[in-house]
């Protein structure tokens, strides 16, 4: 009895909030706050501009993580996982420390235009870095599944390792690679405690649901929580879905 009725507790836990939220919103008067529409723009552009750079720079080293050994990969593995492992805010505070006006290379920065505090510079930052290291993490996975054994038959045909890339692992790797890519999604675009700290301004939607909650209440939130899932979660759960059914079949 027990087997049965737990899991489905369990599930009703998880589920009940999401239906809280359908309950609780005012159908009648569902009108965004002002600065919302802008808040949404910032962090859609934000998170597809994230998205393609850290596909093009987290990509490699993913493949260099997932073909590394012994020594260099533990060390590449405590790098990568370090960001993924510290809250949010207090990443937010190490960023400020190194990239902000006062950091060691504010002068560099400087010397070429950017100040990164409180402006979309500093913004694509807090996305990129808060994103990277979660593709990383799911990309090499998808690429080490990669069988070695395909690789080195296209080595012995003559194929040079970027053929070998781009024409076996990437393909073999996609799905892998597009599931990393939703996950990356999820935390570039429902970023906060990084932008609270080094990106208040310009607003983005996570950061707008915590000004309009503190200055309106709850009740004021649902519009922009609503738009805020929409965008979010569709490309995870349609990816994970679809996952799962090419694994049945």
């Amino acid at each position: 009895m027990l087997r049965r009725v737990l899991p489905a507790l369990v599930l009703l836990f998880l589920a009940a909030p999401f239906a809280a939220l359908i309950t609780a919103t005012d159908w009648r008067h569902f009108t965004l706050q002002t600065g919302d529409g802008t808040a949404i723009v910032t962090s859609l552009i934000a998170a597809i501009l994230a998205l393609m750079i850290i596909a093009a720079i987290g990509t490699p080293v993913a493949a260099a993580m997932a073909r590394a050994q012994g020594r260099r990969r533990i060390v590449a593995e405590i790098l990568v996982l370090l960001p993924l492992l510290t809250p949010p805010l207090a990443l937010g505070i190490l960023l400020a420390i190194f990239y902000g006006p006062i950091g060691p290379i504010a002068g560099v920065l400087q010397h070429l235009g950017l100040v990164l505090s409180n402006n979309r510079a500093a913004f694509m930052l807090a996305t990129i870095y808060a994103a990277l290291p979660t593709y990383i993490i799911a990309a090499r996975a998808a690429l080490a599944e990669v069988p070695a054994s395909l690789t080195d038959v296209a080595c012995t045909l003559g194929q040079s390792p970027a053929q070998i890339f781009r024409r076996v692992t990437l393909p073999l790797a996609r799905k892998g690679l597009a599931a990393a890519l939703s996950l990356a999604w999820i935390r570039a675009i429902g970023e906060f405690g990084i932008l609270l700290v080094i990106a208040y301004f310009p607003q983005g939607m996570t950061v707008k649901l915590w000004v309009n909650l503190q200055e309106s209440g709850v009740a004021a939130v649902y519009p922009l929580l609503w738009i805020f899932l929409l965008l979010a979660l569709p490309l995870p759960l349609w990816l994970g879905s679809a996952t799962r059914r090419n694994r049945v079949m």
